[in-house]
This record gives C-alpha cells, structure tokens and sequence, in this order.
C-alpha cells in the first residue's frame, strides 16, 4: 500500500542526459586548431585537446550517419540514419543548429565532406541511388548532382586548392570530378584514372570502336575490332574487352591531394600512385630501401591511411608504425616517423598543421605535436574490445563498472562519464597483443573456442564486490572497495559450459549463475563464505533473463528464469525459492552432485504461447511483466495461487503497446515502482509497473556493507565435476560389497561364456553359432545388427545407382554412336599382311536437311529454266534477216549449248577437289568464281554437304562389297579346312589349321551381344558314339588298317612247319602289298594338302591385293572429303566475315546515332551557355559604361566650386583606402602545405565590409579639404562610395564573365571533339564499305595442283603467288638429273674417305685391344698365384672320409634340434596358460571399459553441446569484428576526400586567371 501510494505521488517528467562516454568507429575530425569531434551512436562528441573539456551534441532522430567538419566556419555536418535521411549543420561551439540539408536519398548517405574555401559540402548516397551531389549549405540549395549506379565510394576528398576538384576512390576504381560554373548554374564532369597492373606497367588501351589501318591481312580479309567479332552493336561495344586482356589492376586504398593539385594514391599491394591532376595520369613511384631505425625493420604492406606532408606523405599500417614518406620525383623512401602501441587506422593534421591526430584501431587518439617534448600525448584510451556489461558499484551511487569481451574491467565516474581505473582480468588466452588477436580471429581459433572471453557482469548490493562471467564456465570475484585499485579475489570453476547469466538478488544473499548448458548456480553472495557454491539446479538451455524478488521482510528469494523453447515458438518461465537460511541447510536441500531437489526449492513450471525476449517477477510475486519478441507489447501475466503439477500455460491480462521494436529487455527498479524498457530500436523508457504508463523516476537506496578478504582458489576441475566425483566415491565406498559380489558374478558368466565359446570350435559346421551370438548385450548386438543392415542398404542402394547411372550412360552412348548411324562403323583387315580399312560411319540425314537439299535443287533447276527462258527471249528480239542464217544460228547455239553442258563438269583442279572420280554429279555446283552473295554461299554449301555424303555413300558400298566377299572367303577356308583336317589326322601330323574369322572390330555388333556357347548336335553325337562318326569305312582306314600276324609266330622258328612257313610267306606278301597301298595313298593325301594350302593361300592374297586397293580408294575417299569440307570452311569463313562486318556497320551506324544526339545537346549547351553569355556580357557592359560615366560626370557633379579645389576632390576620388590583410604567422606558413588558400564568395563579402568601413574613415570630417562646405563634402563621400561600389560589381562581374566564358569555351571544345568522333565515324563507314565491296570481289577458291609444278625457295607455306612462274617441267626434271650426278660423285668421294678412316680407326682398335687382353691374362696368373685356400676347402681335399664326417656333424645337429623343440613345446604350454589367465583378465577389463565408455559417451555428447555454443558465440563475434572492420574502413576514407574538391576549385580559378591575362595581353575578336 505505501508503494502505491508513492507511486500516486510521483509526476512524471523526462529523461535527460547527463554525459556520454563512446569512442570513434569513425574518422576523428579537427573542428579548429584545438577541438576533435566524432560520432559515437547518437551523439557527436567534442574534445578539446588542450583542456580535455568535452560537448555533447545529440541526433535526434537516431543513430548518427556519416560525419564531415569546416575548420575555416567551424561548422559540423552529419547525417541520421532513417528513411529518406537528412542532413544536419551545426555552428561550433555554440551547437546551434545552423541549417538542415534536405535531398532525395532514400536510404542513406556514406560519405560527407567540405570544401576547404567556400560553402560547398559534397555527399555521397548509397544504393540505389549512389549519388553525388554538390551543395551549398548556406543556401540550401543542390548545385549539381550524377548519379553512378552500382558504384560504392569509401573515400571523398576536394582539393584544397580548388573547390571545383573532387576526388572518390574505392578498392576499384579513381574518378576526379570536375565541378563546372556558369553564372549560377553547375555542372559535373568525372573522368577515371587508368590505373597500372599489379606489376606496375602502364597498360596502353585500344579504341574498341575505331580500326586501325596498319593492321591488315591479305589472306583473311580486313582486321576488325573484337566487338564487331563478338556481335556486340550497342553501348557494351565501347567498352568490351576479352578475357585474355584483363590483367590484374592494383587497388587503390586511400588517396591525398599535393600542394601542386596532384594526388597520391596508396594501394594493397604496396605501391605508391602519383596522379596528375591535369592529365590524371598514374605513375608508380619507386621505393628506395633504408635501414629503418628500429631493430629488424619493419615493411609497410600496404597503408591504411595517408595524410600530405611538405617533404611528402605521412602513412600508417596495420604494424602499429606511422611512416613518413619522404618523396622526390618519382622516387621515394620510407622512414619511421613514430610507433604507436596499437594499429593506426587513420590519420589527421589540425588546420595550422602543428598538430598530427592518430587514430588506433580500437578506438583511442593520440596527438602528435611537432616541436615539443614530449610530442606523442594519449587524449583518448578506448576500451580493449566492445563492452559486454556494465553494472552500478552498491552501494553508493558514485561509480559504475563495464566489462569488455576481451576481459578488462573499467571503473568510471557517474558524475561526468571520465575513467577511475582499468583493470585487465587473467583469463586464458586474453593477454594476447591485438596483432595476435586479430590473426588468431583470422585464422578462426576463436570460433574454435580456443580463445576465452568475459560474458557477463553483476556488482554485488551488500557488499563492494564484483563477479565476471567467462565463457570458459569460470566465475571471477573482484574487491572494488578502492576503485582506484581493483583487484581478483577469487576464482570460481563452476562448469565446463559458458557463464551467460549473472545477478544478485535485491539484498545481495545470492549470486545466480546461469549457463548456456541449461544450469543455474547458487553462490553465496557473503565474501566472508569465499563465495560458496551451494548448489544447481537444471533449466531451459536458452536462459532469456534470471529475476528475482528479494524483500526485507521476507524470508525466502524468489526466482524466476525465463528461457526459450525455438521448436515450439513458446516461452517457459520456472520459478522456485530459495530461503535465506540456505547456506545452514544446504545439505538438506541438495543431493550428492550438489542438484537441488525440486520439491525442497517448490520449483513450477509455465509456458507462454509467445516469444518473450525480456521478463521479470513483480515484487509481490502476484505477476510477471513480459516484453513480447514478435509484437511491440509489454504484457502482463498473472500467476496462478493454487499449486500444480507439470506446466501451466499463463494467458496475458493486460497488453499495453510499447511502440518499441526488436529484443527488448525490462527490468524493475530497487523499489519495484518503475519498469525500466529499452529495445533495439534505441528508445529508453521508465514506465509505472502497474499502470505501464510512461514516466521517469530517480532513485538510491543504501544496503549494508561488508569487508572483504582475498581469498585463494585452488580449483582445477569444475564444481560439478568435483561434486560428481565425491558422490561416485561415496557410493563406491557405501556399495563396495555389493559391487564386489556383481563383479564376481560376472567373470562367473564370463567364464561359463568362455566355455561355451571353446565347445562351439569343436562341433560341426552347420551347429555353430556365429561368434556375434554369443554376446550378453543384446540391445547392442542389435544395434550393431541394424547399424550393418543400414550400411549395407545405403552400401547397395550406392552401387544400384551407380549401376544405373552407368547403364543410362551406356544407353546414351549407344544411342549416339551406334543406335543413330544408318551405317555402322567398321573395320576390314587383311589376312596375311598388316592393312586396315575402316567404312564411314554415317547417321540418317533429318527430314531438315533433306527439305533444305531439296529446295536448293529445285532453286537450281528453277535458275536453270530462268537462264533458258531468258536466251529465249533474247533470240525473238533478235533480227529476222533469214532462214538459212537463222536455222546457221540455231545450230551454232545447239552446239554451244552443248560445248556449255559438256563444260559443266570443269576439270578438278577447277572444281577444288576430286570428287568426280566416285561418279559424283557436280554440274549443279555453281563456280567458285560465281559465289559473291549469302544465299549463293549457303547454297553451295548444303550441295558441297550432299556431295560429301554421296562419296561416303559409294566408298561404304565399295567395302560393303569387299566385307562380303571376304565373308565369303572365310566360309570357303573353312569348307577347306575341313579336309585338311581330315587329311591331318590320317597322315597323324601335328601341323597347325590356319582358320581366319572377324575380329571384334569387324563384327562390332559382337561386343554389343551375348552370345550362348554353340551345343554339339544330338545327331552327330550318336553318330560318333556308335560308328566312329562314319556310316561306311572309307579309303582313309587303309592308314589304319593293320594284317594280324599268325598264331604260330608264337613258337620258336625250329618249331614251325612248312604250312605255317607257307602262311608266313603269304602274311609278308600281304604286308608288302599293304605297305605300297598305304604309302602310294599317303602321297596323294599330301599333295592334296598342299593344293588345298596353296589354294588358301592364293584366294586370301588376292583378297589382300584388292583390300590394298580399297585401302588406297578410302584414302582418296577422305582426301576427297577433306577437300569438300576445306571449301565449306572457306564459305564458313566468308559468312562469318560478312556478319562481323554487318555487325561492324550496325555499331558504327549505332555509335553514330549516339554521338549525333550528343552533338545535339552540346549545340543547345553552346547556343544556352552563348546566350547567357551575352546577357551577362551586356550586364557587364552597362556597369562599365556606368562606371566611366560616373568618372567622366565628376566634375560636372561640383560646378559651383572652384577648379582647383575640383582637381583636388578628384584626386580624392581616385583614392582608395588600403585594407589590412590578416598576417599570417611564419610558423603557421611554414607547418601548412598547402600556403594561402584562394577565397571563396563569404571572404569576398568580408573584404567588400572591410573596405566599407574604411571608406567610413576615408569620410570622416577630418579628411575634408580646407575651404570646403559640409553639403559639398557629403555630397562627395556619396558620390565616391557609388563609385567604389560600381567597382567592386565590376570586379565581380568580371570574375563571372572569365567563368562563363571559360565554360562556353569548354563546351566548345566537347563539340567540336563530337564532331571529330562523328567524322570520324563517317571515314569508317566510307573504309568500311570498300573493304565489304572488296570482300565480295575478292573469293577465295580453291585450285588442285600436282606436285612439283610450283617451286619455291623456301619451304615455308606460301599464300601469296604474286612473284610465282610456271616453267616447263622438263628443265627442271633436267637441272634435278645434273644436280643428282654431281651428288652421287660427292657421295663416292666421302664414302671412300670414310672407308680409309674407318680401317685406321680399326687398327688402333685391335691394336688396344689386344694390349687389354694381356693386361688380363697377367692378372689371372696372378690372383691364380695369390689364391687362398681355407681350412674347410683343405680338408675337403685332404680327409679321405669327408662324407663320413659330414654324416656325424648332422647327427648331433639333429639331437640338438630335437633337445631345442622339446623345450619349445613346454614354452608354448607355459604361454597358453599365459594366455587363458590373460584372457580373463581382459574380460574383466572390457566389462569396465563398457562402463567408462557409457559415462565417455554422455561426456561427449556434453562436450558437443558446448562446442556448438562456442562456435555459435565465436563466429557471432568474428561476424561482429568482421563488420566492423568493413564499416571502418568505409568510414576512414571519409575526411580525405575534401582535398580532392578543393583542388579542383583551385584548378579552375588558376585557368580563369590564365585566360585574363591572357585576354589583357591580346586584343578579343567578335565572333561573326
């Protein structure tokens, strides 16, 4: 109640900012000599260098764009960052708001920069815009503006001395912009810089458009540009260029403007540009090497930023060094100019040049000071690294603290924002140097999670200390009470997860610790308990926000976590209490692994339908307030009273728009009355936690104090682990018994396995068990099982698609090379000798061509009957003189009309190639002569294409004949060889059977098909199973028939009697008779073999002999081919060459067009800029001729006073006063570059007042002439300051009228250089129709000519025969037939010298020879005589019995082997048993293993989870880095950009002040 009521009482009111503390991601900018400025979020902060005092001046309408400063008004620019953004001008130092730049960007403004004279400002757009605009801020108004689409720019600089000068710069590309005036009227005009190759050569570039005359050839035809061969007729046509000329360019950095209006380019890869500023011509500059001053040197890769100096350039890197570049002409030397501890990323002079600004790339400035000791000075240090957390320091309300990621911690003043102390915290890997750093996020350690970072931070309310989150799950605890010297007093390991959420509750008992594993720590918050950890408990993995409610007059802590559940699109909210007497119960309220029980803690659980980014528990614990993700609302949630179990899905009771977009975050202040909401979008605000209606409230509250003690901290496992590893312990020590009973039961089963393990080896084959089966695990078993069976699908379904994938191919590759041909490839080969032909391979010709062929038929035949009709014609307007002469004439034209179809068919040599010999028709080709336009050329092909296939046609009947045939002598050896085998096998010969047949390439087809093995005939089997294979004995069994001998032969010959010996006689005489029959039939067998062999052989050489014949027809077959495709690609060619040279003339005809609708606009600007010429001529004028008749008309003015004292007035009137003119110190002129820097419009003003007020003296009474009257005087003053006045407008009009016409002759010149192009282009038209006719007169044919007919010099290839003859081919048959006799009698001369040398040479040989014998046989008899004999081969020869004594020495060998595998036996017993004990040993060991390798699995899955969060935060941040180096660099390239507009304005008034003089010196001419 009393909180309300309070709340009742309090009125609202706004938040206003004290201060602001940032540093520059952008370009440090000088706003005078003595103050810096620089954007930081939606501030512009000012800093004087001198007194470190700082302002504040704040955006509006966001965050702040891009930033530019004028030193000479002190006046800053920047832009905001909202659709269609503005710019905004502010005066300095008052910050008022000077006025408000208003254009059509849409989106936003990347660069911004001033003149360095006059009021012009120069912006930059990005997409989609990528304007240029120039404008005049003081009036508001856009001068001129070009748009280049697609272009992004990252530096702009205007000349210093020339406003009228502009240069922009990226990583691609230099343009110089050239501002142009004409009275009020600007104008743009860029031109790139051609930069060199990354060699440094200067690559000259040829006009894409216009030809070259010395480029010609005879043979081709005219050279064209690659445009016109690349068919390009538009705009791409001026620009094309091949690929093969593109060569690497060099990518310029930064640039700077010189004293003499030229610039200084620097690039990547370490070259140094000098670019005229006239011609804009690129020079590489050459480096001369130095020893540098510091040890080992150090080389400048590429600069980062450069800044103009007297003696040259002043650069820096990413080394940390800033260089001085010390140039002369085209060369240049590097120097160490000073080392900064940090890279320097951008560089600046003050405006009087005496102070040099250096910029790290963290953020912190340095000041240079030229001339004092010491020089370098520290004015700002920036954090090392972006702050991850900031928190008060309770109590009090004096400090606050913020915590970067790279772990340092930084106290700060809330009074004004300045730094009490920083203090750097050891965490693993922090303490790497920034070079370090950056490589190591290069090289991605860091997404790796090598390298640690600080996450969170949270300042304790009861006591002055402090507590850092880290990502390695370590916690680190720090004594703020002297906050001028912070220190670590303890270290806390909690888990191996990242620390992503700290807080304390309102009285400061507890730490919270949440991590990103989904574990929230409970930490004693007392210093005096050394921060004990009291316990865990488990929570959503994504933890949102940790709130708790902790009053005076309660006893417990109330918290709630709030997490996300990305699957279902929910929010869950758990809340739990904790006592205050926690830390005495702890072990009641814990388990062993330090895990909080739910139902000690009474832990619920709720859920939200929404995405809640942000949200906390009200102090009466009644509500929650949520800040909804997805819709911009801060929701009220009420929570239930009754208890339940399981999850509670909590609906909204009140929804109040925020108006605030993107991840909000509420909190509620220390008395629970204000909610505090801040977005994304950048809007902060304090809101009435009951009503959520806006306000904005301050307040403090005091909470007790406690010392502190260091305390040291030991530990080096985390909490968790340690705790896990103490309850493992306590069981192993309570269950130590029951473990020892299981563990012998289970190398009881193990054994029992064993067994039956070894009775499954000895049984049969078809009763064994796989050894799978008899593992114990079988959940694991059939995991494995379908791990396998998963392997082996995915295995099979592979190859089944590699298989498929194959065969598709196979089918394609059939169905185009062998499905497609109407004549399939094929190959011949001879039988005895090594000659292939192969056939053309032919496809059916389309329905296409042959409609094509068909309609150029019927054209020639139609031209052929228009040719006849026209002969008609002609002889019936002939004269009738009679019918003899008539019927004479008739005839002679029959004849000729005969003479003419005979010629037709023109000879070969005529016609180009041989393809009349296969009896191709060619009378209906046209001659090559005759081929002069397109659709002649087209036709000639498509007939040369039908002849081509009509001489395949008759060469593949040719082989298809031949390929019969020798199918036909294949059959026929076959039939042959069957009785050769015959013959083979009654005269038993072992002679081979030459069978030919088809090889694959032959009978392609074959290896297409699969053929089943030929099967013997069943009646042919029969045959030979009963009768030998025969149906009667032939002539042939006399070689086997065989007469038995007697049966008396038996007996011994004394035995027989005279009929046996009658029989005998009979039995020899058989035999004889059978031996001639045998031999007489044996002879006629033989020589029938022979004939059968000699017919073979002759049939298969006369197929050879015509297969050879065939071979030479396939030859000229394919020469003739050769032939006809040789003049196709000739009409190929000519075709070609008349497209590119239509395309040649549609360009230039187009790039005609173009150029005379530019000079149409350059004759409307002359005409324009001629008639504002002349109107402000003829203003010009007339203050002339006012101004000499206010000089002629003084006298007349005083006609009542005396001459003299008229005289004297005049002199007076001539007289002008002299104006002061500010002196400049020396030593400001000798620090400035850049000298006196011209006027500008306002300076012109200042001097016109200037001159005003001293004419007010030249007035004054003081100076009236004696004798003189007041009225006369005043009169006087009048008239003179008129005069005066009418002066300075001629002075001015005099300046306009030297622009305007500077311009008009500007615009001059572009015409005229227009009407040179158009001329031009007319000339190429002209040249390039000569070389079309030309073309079209000048064929290329083609002539056979037989060989030796021509001869030549040389054996190069000739295509020009201009200086050719031709001579009878009988002189030179003569001089060959000389030439050969008098190179054969040379031939005889040199082999007889080369036979007298080759037998000297002989001689020697042998001679040497023969010496090397000798030297051998000499050494033989020596090594003979030292020959050594040892005791083994001694008594080999002297002991009688060697045998026998070899014999002994095996024996006792044997004995030894046998004593030797005895012992081996026992080894092998001692080994097994070895062995077995082993084996049980290591099942023992395996069932341990089992069980560490289920706790490893749980721990991997552990340490996987917290790897993706590593990476996850890792490349979070390396994609943070990375765009802010980009963003960076972008806005580094911003200040330089003046230099190059302020050039050009010095530029132009230089010209005009050239063509005054000029025009003074020489007499104007009216033009007529």
């Amino acid at each position: 109640m009393t909180q309300r009521q309070e709340r009742e009482d309090t009125c609202s009111q706004s938040l206003t900012v004290r201060w602001v503390q940032g540093f520059p991601k952008q370009n440090v900018q000088f706003v005078n000599n003595e103050t810096i400025c620089y954007p930081s979020g939606n501030y512009l902060i000012f800093i004087n260098i001198e007194t470190n005092e700082k302002m504040v001046l704040q955006c509006m309408n966001g965050i702040v764009g891009v930033m530019a400063t004028n030193t000479p008004y002190e006046v800053v620019a920047f832009s905001d960052r909202k659709l269609k953004p503005l710019i905004y001008i502010y005066n300095f130092p008052g910050l008022t708001k000077n006025t408000i730049l208003k254009g059509n960007v849409l989106l936003d403004y990347t660069l911004l920069t001033f003149s360095h004279c006059g009021t012009y400002l120069a912006s930059y757009s990005s997409l989609p815009e990528y304007e240029l605009a120039i404008w005049n801020w003081e009036s508001q108004v856009i001068l001129c503006k070009k748009s280049q689409p697609g272009i992004d720019m990252n530096q702009m600089t205007f000349n210093p001395l020339n406003w009228r000068q502009l240069c922009l710069s990226n990583s691609n590309m230099v343009m110089v912009w050239t501002i142009e005036r004409s009275d009020h009227e600007h104008h743009l005009r860029g031109k790139s810089v051609k930069l060199p190759a990354e060699d440094g050569s200067v690559l000259e570039e040829t006009d894409s458009i216009f030809s070259h005359a010395q480029l010609e050839d005879p043979v081709y035809g005219p050279v064209l540009p690659v445009s016109a061969i690349a068919g390009l007729v538009g705009e791409e046509a001026e620009t094309f260029r091949p690929k093969d000329d593109l060569y690497p360019l060099l990518h310029p950095t930064m640039h700077c403007w010189t004293a003499f209006s030229d610039l200084y380019i620097g690039c990547e890869e370490g070259s140094l540009l000098m670019v005229n500023g006239e011609t804009l011509k690129a020079t590489v500059l050459n480096k001369t090497e130095e020893p540098t001053s510091f040890e080992g040197g150090r080389d400048l890769v590429s600069p980062v930023t450069l800044v103009y100096q007297k003696e040259g350039i002043f650069a820096s890197g990413i080394d940390g060094l800033v260089y001085s570049f010390i140039i002369k002409d085209s060369s240049y030397k590097v120097q160490d100019f000073i080392e900064v501890d940090k890279p320097v990323e951008h560089l600046q002079f003050s405006p009087n040049y005496k102070t040099l600004l250096i910029q790290t790339e963290k953020g912190s400035i340095h000041r240079y000071t030229f001339g004092e000791k010491p020089a370098l000075d520290k004015i700002l240090d920036a954090c090392d690294g972006n702050i991850q957390a900031i928190d008060f320091i309770t109590p009090g309300n004096s400090y606050f603290m913020t915590l970067t990621d790279s772990g340092e911690i930084g106290i700060w003043w809330l009074e004004d924002g300045s730094t009490v102390s920083k203090m750097p915290l050891d965490i693993q890997g922090r303490r790497l140097a920034m070079d370090r750093l950056r490589f190591l996020i290069q090289t991605e350690l860091s997404v790796c999670g090598f390298f640690q970072q600080a996450t969170v931070l949270a300042c304790s309310p009861s006591s002055l200390s402090a507590a850092v989150g880290a990502t390695d799950g370590s916690i680190y605890f720090l004594d703020v009470s002297h906050v001028r010297s912070p220190r670590e007093i303890h270290k806390a390991f909690l888990s191996e997860a990242s620390v992503t959420e700290l807080i304390y509750d309102q009285r400061g008992l507890y730490l919270l610790a949440g991590t990103s594993e989904g574990y929230l720590f409970v930490i004693n918050a007392m210093p005096s308990s050394s921060f004990e950890i009291l316990g865990f408990t488990e929570v959503g993995k994504s933890i949102s926000q940790i709130s708790t409610v902790s009053l005076l007059e309660s006893d417990i802590v109330e918290v709630m976590v709030l997490s996300t559940l990305p699957k279902t699109g929910r929010s869950r909210l758990e809340i739990f209490t904790l006592p205050t007497v926690l830390p005495t119960v702890m072990s009641t309220f814990t388990d062993e692994r330090g895990r909080m029980r739910d139902e000690f803690i009474h832990k619920f659980l709720y859920e939200i339908d929404h995405v809640l980014s942000s949200a906390v528990l009200d102090f009466e614990s009644h509500q929650i307030l949520g800040f909804c993700y997805q819709w911009p609302y801060i929701c009220i949630y009420p929570i239930p009273e009754q208890e339940h179990i399981g999850v509670c899905v909590l609906k909204p009771f009140k929804k109040v728009p925020s108006r605030l977009y993107g991840h909000g975050k509420v909190d509620l202040s220390p008395h629970g009355l204000w909610l505090l909401t801040a977005a994304n979008c950048g809007t902060l605000s304090i809101r009435d936690a009951f009503t959520l209606v806006p306000q904005a409230r301050s307040l403090s509250i005091d909470s007790s104090q406690e010392e502190l003690d260091p305390v040291q901290d030991t530990k080096e496992i985390p909490w968790m682990q340690a705790k896990s590893q103490e309850a493992i312990k306590k069981e192993v020590r309570e269950f130590s018994k029951k473990r020892r009973e299981i563990k012998n039961g289970i190398k009881a089963l193990a054994q029992t396995v064993l067994s039956m393990m070894e009775e499954n080896e000895t049984v049969n084959h078809i009763a064994r068990l796989e050894q799978q089966e008899f593992g114990l695990d079988v959940e694991e078993l059939e995991k494995l099982h379908d791990e396998s069976e998963e392997e082996v699908a995915k295995i099979k379904n592979d190859a089944e698609m590699d298989n498929l994938a194959k065969r598709y191919l196979t089918e394609l590759i059939k169905e185009e090379c062998w499905n497609s041909m109407a004549v399939k490839g094929r190959v011949l080969k001879c039988f005895h000798i090594p000659c292939t032909v192969e056939n053309f391979p032919m496809k059916e010709r389309t329905n296409e061509e042959l409609k094509e062929l068909e309609n150029v038929l019927y054209q020639k035949k139609i031209e052929a009957e228009c040719l006849k009709v026209r002969k008609e014609i002609v002889e019936a307007q002939a004269t009738v003189s009679g019918g003899k002469k008539h019927q004479e004439e008739d005839d002679e034209e029959e004849e000729e009309e005969h003479v003419t179809m005979k010629d037709t068919n023109l000879p070969n040599y005529l016609l180009g190639s041989l393809s009349s010999d296969f009896g191709v028709d060619t009378s209906i080709l046209s001659s090559q002569l005759e081929l002069h336009t397109r659709e002649e050329k087209i036709n000639q092909i498509v007939l040369l294409k039908d002849i081509i296939y009509k001489v395949k046609t008759v060469f593949n009947n040719e082989f298809n004949a031949a390929y019969k045939q020798k199918e036909f002598e294949i059959a026929r050896v076959r039939e042959r060889n069957v009785r050769l085998r015959e013959i083979i096998v009654d005269l038993e010969l072992e002679e081979t059977i030459w069978q030919p047949d088809f090889e694959d390439g032959e009978k392609p087809e074959r290896s297409l098909v699969v053929e089943d093995s030929e099967h013997l005939d069943t009646r042919q089997r029969a045959l030979m199973d009963m009768m030998g294979g025969v149906l009667e004995v032939k002539k042939e069994d006399i070689l086997r028939m065989v007469i038995p001998q007697p049966a008396f032969m038996a007996k011994p010959d004394a035995l027989w009697t005279e009929e046996e010996r009658k029989q005998l006689r009979d039995y020899e005489k058989k035999v004889k008779e059978l031996n001639e029959e045998r031999d007489k039939y044996r002879k006629s067998l033989e020589a029938e073999m022979k004939k059968l062999q000699n017919s073979i052989l002759e049939s298969t050489q006369a197929f050879d002999e015509h297969l050879k014949r065939l071979f030479g027809r396939r030859v000229k077959a394919e020469m003739v081919i050769n032939q006809e495709e040789l003049k196709i690609n000739n009409l190929l060619f000519s075709l070609l060459l008349d497209e590119e040279l239509n395309t040649r003339e549609q360009c230039l005809n187009n790039y005609l067009a173009r150029k005379q609708e530019e000079k149409v606009q350059t004759t409307e600007a002359i005409r324009i800029a001629k008639e504002d010429l002349d109107i402000y001529k003829e203003h010009y004028d007339n203050l002339v001729a006012e101004d000499k008749v206010l000089d002629r008309s003084f006298k007349k003015e005083f006609p009542d006073i005396p001459t003299h004292q008229v005289d004297l007035l005049y002199k007076l009137f001539k007289r002008r006063p002299r104006i002061q003119r500010q002196k400049i110190h020396r030593d400001t002129c000798s620090f400035t570059p850049y000298g006196d820097q011209p006027g500008s419009d306002r300076l012109n003003k200042d001097a016109f007042s200037q001159l005003m007020k001293a004419m007010d003296e030249l007035d004054h009474i003081s100076n009236m002439p004696e004798g003189l009257g007041a009225s006369v005087w005043e009169h006087f003053c009048l008239t003179r300051r008129a005069k005066v006045e009418n002066e300075h407008k001629v002075k001015q009009k005099a300046t306009g009228l030297m622009e305007m016409m500077a311009f008009l002759r500007k615009r001059i010149e572009e015409d005229e250089k227009v009407q040179q192009n158009i001329e031009k282009v007319f000339r190429e038209l002209v040249v390039l129709q000569e070389e079309k006719v030309k073309f079209q007169m000048n064929l290329t044919i083609q002539i056979l000519l037989k060989q030796g007919q021509v001869e030549l010099e040389n054996f190069q290839f000739t295509l020009e025969y201009s200086d050719a003859i031709l001579i009878n081919k009988n002189i030179i048959e003569d001089l060959n037939s000389v030439i050969r006799t008098q190179g054969q009698k040379k031939v005889t001369s040199m082999m007889e010298s080369r036979d007298v040398h080759k037998g000297i040479y002989q001689i020697e040989w042998e001679h040497k020879k023969m010496e090397m014998e000798m030297e051998d046989l000499n050494q033989k008899a020596w090594d003979i005589q030292m020959l050594f004999f040892s005791r083994d081969r001694q008594k080999f020869l002297n002991e009688p019995h060697y045998e026998t004594l070899i014999a002994i020495q095996i024996g006792i060998m044997e004995q030894t082997i046998a004593v030797l595998d005895k012992t081996h036996k026992k080894n092998v017993e001692n080994c097994k048993k070895l062995l077995q004990k082993l084996g049980r040993y290591s099942s023992h060991k395996d069932v341990a293993n089992y069980h560490l390798s289920c706790n490893l699995r749980e721990e991997l899955v552990a340490v996987s989870e917290r790897r993706d969060i590593c990476n996850a935060i890792g490349s979070k941040l390396t994609c943070e880095k990375i765009a802010k180096e980009k963003y960076d660099n972008m806005m580094q390239q911003q200040k330089l950009t003046n230099i190059s507009k302020q050039q050009a304005e010095q530029i132009f008034i230089l010209e005009a002040e050239v063509e005054r003089l000029r025009m003074k010196t020489f007499p104007a001419v009216t033009h007529l």
